[in-house]
């Protein structure tokens, strides 16, 4: 056998991405004492979907208190769901509190990763015409970062303006004009009461009616505040509440649903909320959805269901069936003019183009995307796939149960960290998850769908982007608590050294 040429990389490890994952990956590499690394980011600032999506009215959707790094926690959020512009600013002090400034390179997109197998590291091309070296790669880019706009005949003969929400134009003025929105998903939920207020008329283009709860937002009294910089232990306290409500509200709820039927409380809420909300009941119908309660992201808004009861804004249902150079044509007939055509159209998530988001080569010359649409999405623990060493992913499938985006990136940071240890200490310059492993992890996701919320019968008209093209549903069906624990305990010789 010839030996290995142990070629020196340019770093040790590339992090891909540099939104929240890749800062959570950075800061669990420097403390683990791993100082050659790099973080590429295809944007010009820091904060991943925090920095590309700026629409009006955007928020986190899940209380701030979770939605933060366990050991970065801020006592001063403004509000219960923070903006937009106050999680990319944390984003920012993350990343200058941690030093991790001079580790990024923004403005550099990698468009293609293969794995070196004589020199035991990934070459990694990127749209500028450089190549960078690493020994390992952690793929941070996020799944809520591809735009995908509609698949609509004639989109492209629109005379107006036309923007998608994650790639909003700020200079655009809507005040007076008259603004089409394809979509009532989570992004729509934050946009259209926004914008209805500024608008001549506002037209809401439905395909699937969304399931909307009260949102439990407000600004944090400035005592509440005091109180968590100075009364030792009240940020824990805050924390922890609502780290329990979020656990309760997804991934218990949904994981968990033959066993603790917590979605039928809730959706009895969100009728509850629409009957007060709406006063038209033709129009109230036609927001009521005819599928189960967290078969797909459900929104949270104390204003957008009563935006339906004002004068400027219309609801329409019929199937669009093109678009044409003013307006868009439904299955009843033309509608329009319009000035401004915004997709609230989501982003791609378990589909090619996102998963991987660009050709990743392993072993043999194996491609990830061809792997995954022949084996089905599975990674072991949502981090690791066999034939493609020294790559790790800290959003993969089956990696996310439902919680906070953060927990999850903690738990894949700690999981990345505890290989590269291991690696380190056995002068290893190769790492595999085995194919054992990843089966039995894949087969016991598997084995968990009789009890999940997705599997039950009620998902039919949901239209969710939860559901892959096979039916599946790559989320970890676990609680946050388990994953924590096998984040930090897994057993390392689920991995192959050399």
């Amino acid at each position: 056998m010839a030996p290995v040429d142990h070629a020196a990389p340019h770093v040790d490890v590339a992090v891909i991405g540099a939104g929240f994952s890749g800062i959570g990956a950075a800061v669990a590499l420097s403390r683990a004492g791993f100082d050659r690394f790099v973080v590429l980011e295809e944007g010009d600032g820091v904060g991943g979907a925090w920095h590309w999506n700026t629409y009006p009215g955007i928020t986190v959707d899940i209380p701030s208190f979770s939605y933060q790094f366990s050991f970065r926690q801020r006592p001063d959020w403004s509000r219960v769901y923070a903006s937009g512009d106050e999680l990319k600013a944390y984003a920012d002090d993350c990343v200058d509190h941690f030093g991790l400034r001079s580790r990024i390179r923004l403005s550099t997109t990698v468009t293609g990763a293969a794995w070196d197998e004589d020199a035991h590291l990934w070459r990694l091309a990127t749209a500028g015409g450089d190549t960078v070296t690493a020994r390992h790669v952690v793929g941070a880019t996020g799944v809520l970062t591809k735009p995908k706009p509609p698949e609509l005949p004639g989109l492209g003969d629109f005379a107006g303006r036309t923007m998608h929400t994650a790639r909003w134009d700020p200079s655009m003025d809507l005040h007076g004009r008259r603004v089409a929105v394809i979509g009532t998903g989570a992004s729509a939920v934050q946009v259209i009461p926004s914008v209805a207020r500024h608008v001549a008329e506002l037209t809401v283009f439905q395909r699937t009616p969304i399931w909307c709860l009260p949102k439990l937002d407000g600004p944090v009294p400035g005592v509440v505040r005091t109180l968590q910089r100075r009364v030792p232990g009240a940020q824990r306290a805050m924390r922890l509440a609502s780290q329990a409500y979020v656990e309760l509200t997804f991934p218990v709820a949904a994981h968990y649903a033959t066993v603790l039927p917590l979605a039928a409380a809730s959706e009895r809420l969100a009728r509850r909320h629409l009957a007060e909300q709406v006063r038209d009941p033709v129009v109230r119908d036609k927001l009521t959805p005819r599928y189960g309660l967290g078969c797909k992201r459900p929104g949270f808004s104390n204003d957008y269901l009563r935006t339906f009861n004002r004068p400027n804004v219309r609801l329409q249902t019929a199937p669009i069936t093109g678009v044409t150079a003013d307006g868009l044509r439904t299955a009843d007939g033309p509608h329009g003019p319009f000035d401004v055509l915004v997709l609230a159209t989501g982003f791609k998530v378990f589909e090619p183009g996102n998963m991987p988001p660009f050709p990743i080569r392993g072993s043999g010359g194996a491609d990830l995307e061809t792997f995954w649409d022949q084996r089905r999405y599975q990674a072991y623990q949502g981090v690791s796939v066999p034939g493609f060493p020294n790559f790790f992913g800290i959003l993969g499938p089956y990696g996310f149960n439902g919680a906070s985006y953060f927990t999850l990136i903690e738990n894949s940071s700690r999981h990345i960290v505890r290989c590269l240890r291991r690696a380190r200490a056995l002068g290893a310059t190769r790492v595999e998850v085995t194919q054992e492993a990843n089966d039995r992890y894949f087969a016991e996701m598997l084995g968990r769908r009789h009890r999940q919320i997705f599997f039950q019968g009620a998902c039919d008209a949901a239209n969710s982007y939860y559901f892959d093209a096979r039916g599946d549903v790559p989320f970890r069906a676990s609680t946050t608590l388990e994953a924590m624990w096998r984040s930090a305990r897994f057993d390392l010789r689920d991995y192959a050294f050399a």
